[in-house]
Parts: structure tokens; sequence; C-alpha cells
């Protein structure tokens, strides 16, 4: 599928195949796509937290995620998480193939531009995993599937349930799979006159 294609068909959809599997193959596509995306510092801190136990799944629709069908009927649910500290882990590997003088100058700039910054660690991670989910959604409407974003569930019981590591923030989950239903007509865009602004407010 064209990448225009992709970007304009993709909608969250709600109903899936519970019968359908993703291959392997298919599963490390998308995965390796997703770490494609951009990060700062190039820190790669998401962590995909990939759902497979089906009782898991049912616990977190039933008690904590507002019986969200597509949470155990879709082919795979990954959870979006990144690890807010991963810039203090062993930096070096993260420019292991660039220039020394490269390596040394961003691994330099790397800790002071974190240390004691909690809000910006936290919102680097949170805006790296949002852009690694819109390329896995990208990439599933690409593959003839379609995904569903969500963050209508119980983010702490479901960090509980997960073991979610101390430093670690949670996204939101996302489906993905073989839909059954189409979603409703796009309820309609802002016009670009509203949201594109011009050098200044």
């Amino acid at each position: 599928m064209e990448t225009f294609e992709a970007i304009y068909q993709r909608r969250a959809v709600k109903h899936y195949d519970p019968d359908h599997k993703l291959s392997k193959a298919e599963e490390l596509k998308l995965l390796e796509a997703a770490i494609q995306s951009p990060t700062s510092f190039n820190i790669q801190h998401w962590r995909f937290v990939i759902i497979r136990d089906s009782e898991l799944r049912k616990k977190i629709r039933v008690e904590f995620g507002n019986d969200q069908a597509q949470m155990t009927d879709a082919s795979l649910l990954i959870l979006m998480t990144a690890d807010m500290k991963a810039w203090q882990k062993e930096p070096q590997r993260y420019w292991q193939n660039a220039p020394s003088e490269i390596n040394d100058l961003l691994i330099n700039w790397m800790g002071p531009f974190h240390d004691g910054r909690e809000w910006l660690q936290r919102d680097e991670a949170q805006r790296s995993i949002g852009m690694a989910m819109q390329t896995i959604m990208l990439a599933a409407k690409a593959m003839g599937y379609d995904t569903c974003p969500m963050i209508g569930f119980d983010i702490e019981k479901v960090a509980e349930l997960i073991s979610l590591p101390e430093g670690h923030v949670m996204g939101p989950l996302l489906a993905i799979g073989k839909k059954t239903q189409d979603s409703w007509p796009k309820p309609g865009q802002l016009s670009l006159d509203e949201l594109v602004i011009e050098n200044s407010f």
C-alpha cells in the first residue's frame, strides 16, 4: 500500500476476528518497523510489552479495560511503555556505529540534557512512544491489517499486572488484527486555517 493511502485509510478499528493470528514473520516485520522510529539522542527507550496470555488479556478487558472487545479479539496486543532512564544505561550503545568524535559529543551532552529534568525524561519517553505507535499503525495498515490505540484502561492496575519497572512510563495499548467490521465514517477534521500558525500566535 502506498504511504499516503495508508495514512488516509488508517482508522481505530474496534472489531476483530478472534481466530486470526499474525505469523511470526509478520509480527517481526511490525516490530522491526517500529524501531526505525526516531528517539531523542537515539536512546530507543521504547519497551514493547506483548500481551500474549489469553487470560491476562481477558483480565485487562473485563476488570480494567471497560470491556473493550479488541483487547481480547485482536491478533496482537501491545502495551507501549518506555524507560525514562535509558539515557543513563550504557549510552555509548546508542551511537556505537558513529564516528568516535560524534559518539563522544552526544554522550557528553546526553547526561546534562536529561539530569534532574524528570519532566523532560517523561515527555521524551511519551513522544517516542507516540512516534513508534504511529509507525506500527501505518505499517500494519500497509500490510492489510487494522489497529486501535487505547487509553481507556486503568493504568495503575495494568502497570501492576505487567510488573512495570520503576522509572518506566505507560503509554497506550495497541490492538492489531484482521477487522470484522468497518469503522464509522470519519467524524471530521478541523480546518487547516485553525490548526496552522505562521511564525507566532
